[in-house]
């Protein structure tokens, strides 16, 4: 499916951030990095309302998460090797393969956790990627 631009009412990644709530005790150990999952709204900028199935799929193959926590350890490199010129933040949307991550919910928000290893790049705005 190619890149659609999405009508958003609200921010997506306020929408997110407000409906986790506070997160502040949930601890992510070591080299975890965990996203909530981005779930496209039902309708296309262009005016297209996508089926429920469609948007449905997104809670199983989106590949595209907003970072809520990460570990300690997470994008820690001594060396050097594997993570130069990235620089990954809390509220950084960033893509993965869907099959990396362990689903879980998060305040009642879908997440995937994933090892630092399997985020593949960061976008401005998750609509980029589909």
């Amino acid at each position: 499916m190619p890149h659609m631009n999405m009508t958003h009412e609200e921010d997506p990644k306020e929408v997110i951030l407000q409906a986790l709530g506070d997160i502040e005790e949930y601890k992510v150990f070591h080299n975890e990095v965990v996203v909530a999952v981005y779930l496209r709204p039902e309708k296309t900028k262009s005016g297209i309302y996508l089926p429920d199935q469609h948007r449905d799929e997104d809670r199983h193959q989106s590949k595209v998460g907003l970072v809520v926590k990460m570990g300690s350890e997470a994008f820690d490199d001594p060396n050097g090797n594997w993570f130069r010129d990235m620089d990954v933040k809390l509220h950084d949307w960033v893509v993965y393969r869907p099959s990396d991550g362990w689903t879980i919910t998060v305040n009642n928000v879908l997440c995937r956790a994933l090892k630092d290893t399997n985020i593949r790049g960061s976008v401005p705005h998750p609509d980029m990627i589909w």
